[in-house]
């Protein structure tokens, strides 16, 4: 037997194997949600189009949970509203395994090509990782929305933004549409210098908000001067699931939260996200600035639940990808995959959900906050490709030229050992030299 064929079929058992053991994992640690937020949406636009109700009038039957995204949400979802039920939740799981996939891909394949990996084993290997990764079945069982918000981000800063596009930045406007937390992307064009792509973002906010007041004004008037400042609606700020700064705040003191605190902590992490983002895209890593604001966006957001945490997985994927280019056997590599390593068993866990009925006292705080403890360590600690920037030396709109070390799609690419730039000068490889 060729040697080729021997490797692809080791390679196939090794990833059905990994499958079946992620399936028994699945089997045992995932919780049953009953797709109760996709329920929430489905129930709403039926009371709104076939039974003559307010959108945002509805709540699931027992509970304070109601439609609370934006009226253009409403528009995207409203061909649910002519859907049975169980195709409601065959289009969901298919929507998210799908745009899942194309986004894991975005990031993984620059990987295995640096690495001569078999690209489709390497995609394998991450959707199976991908599939146990707490926030992502928490995405599929509640049937949320968080990986196609996080595709439209990814489609405009891996794909658009560093080609050039004139269209880079709709998809950011499109998802802050839908769900105002995005917004935190555009705030990123603009502190990164990406005027075009940040003005393109909000006209295609706007305009996309616009026609959703033209055509549902009455729901559009209720959802901006009632449903947006009813934060009864979202749930309890101290609830365990809430994995952000201010959830940490109020688990301190649930009854009177410190919003003064929060604030304060809110303001610290935005500085050093804005510092670290520029640094990034300066050395045209989008890939790691796309990955930085999905951290920021989930530690400042007021609420954060555990299925929002989706918006981390560029940043554990990008961890292994500075992992596997720094020096075989060197500290640096060991470091790096050790952390990916950790702060992935540490989101497949439910270790938050441990203090869910006690999170006082010191092991409580510790262990109630898990997430957002990794949140800030990727914040801080994910390292930045340096010599990655585009000829001109400013922030990347565009790929490279052949040659120059940007990736198609954006992602940075490493310098290895004895590579000669085309300036002639060779490049260190110590792995402080290669990242920041």
């Amino acid at each position: 037997m060729a040697q080729g064929a021997r490797r692809t079929i080791v390679q196939v058992v090794a990833v059905v194997v990994l499958a079946v053991a992620v399936t028994a994992f699945l089997r045992e640690a995932a919780v049953r949600h009953g797709f109760f937020d996709l329920n929430v949406y489905w129930g709403a636009l039926n009371y709104w189009v076939h039974d003559g109700g307010q959108i945002y009038d509805f709540l699931r039957a027992k509970t304070q949970y109601g439609f609370t995204y934006p009226p253009f949400a409403a528009l995207v979802m409203l061909p649910m509203a002519y859907l049975p039920w169980h195709a409601a939740i065959t289009v969901s799981v298919a929507a998210t395994v799908v745009v899942s996939t194309v986004v894991v891909w975005w990031l993984v394949d620059p990987i295995a090509r640096r690495a001569g990996w078999t690209r489709w084993f390497a995609l394998a290997v991450a959707l199976c990782l991908a599939a146990a990764f707490e926030p992502m079945r928490e995405t599929v069982n509640f049937g949320q929305v968080n990986m196609l918000l996080l595709f439209l981000v990814a489609v405009d800063l891996l794909r658009l933004l560093p080609a050039g596009s004139r269209w880079a930045g709709a998809g950011i406007g499109l998802a802050t549409a839908i769900k105002l937390t995005p917004g935190i992307f555009i705030v990123y064009l603009l502190i990164t210098g990406r005027w075009r792509a940040a003005f393109t973002a909000m006209g295609a906010a706007t305009g996309a908000t616009l026609l959703a007041g033209a055509l549902f004004p009455d729901a559009s008037r209720e959802f901006w001067t009632e449903a947006l400042w009813n934060t009864d609606r979202v749930g309890e700020l101290a609830f365990v699931s809430n994995q952000s700064l201010r959830g940490v705040v109020a688990r301190l003191n649930p009854e009177h939260p410190s919003t003064l605190a929060w604030l304060v902590l809110v303001l610290a992490t935005l500085a050093v996200w804005g510092w670290r983002s520029r640094a990034a895209v300066t050395a045209g890593d989008e890939a790691t600035g796309l990955a930085l604001t999905g951290a920021v966006m989930c530690l400042v957001s007021p609420v954060t639940w555990v299925h929002h945490l989706v918006w981390l997985l560029p940043a554990l994927i990008l961890l292994v990808d500075n992992g596997m280019a720094a020096p075989a056997r060197s500290h640096w590599r060991r470091l790096l995959l050790a952390a990916a390593a950790i702060g992935y068993a540490f989101l497949i866990s439910r270790i938050v959900w441990r203090f869910e009925e006690d999170f006082s006292g010191v092991t409580g705080f510790l262990g109630s906050n898990t997430y957002v403890w990794i949140s800030l360590a990727l914040l801080l600690g994910l390292p930045i490709r340096r010599g990655a920037a585009s000829t001109g030396g400013g922030p990347a709109d565009r790929g490279g030229p052949p040659g120059s070390l940007i990736e198609s799609g954006g992602v940075a690419r490493l310098p290895k050992q004895g590579r000669v730039t085309p300036a002639g000068e060779r490049q260190p490889v110590d792995g402080l030299d290669a990242v920041q």
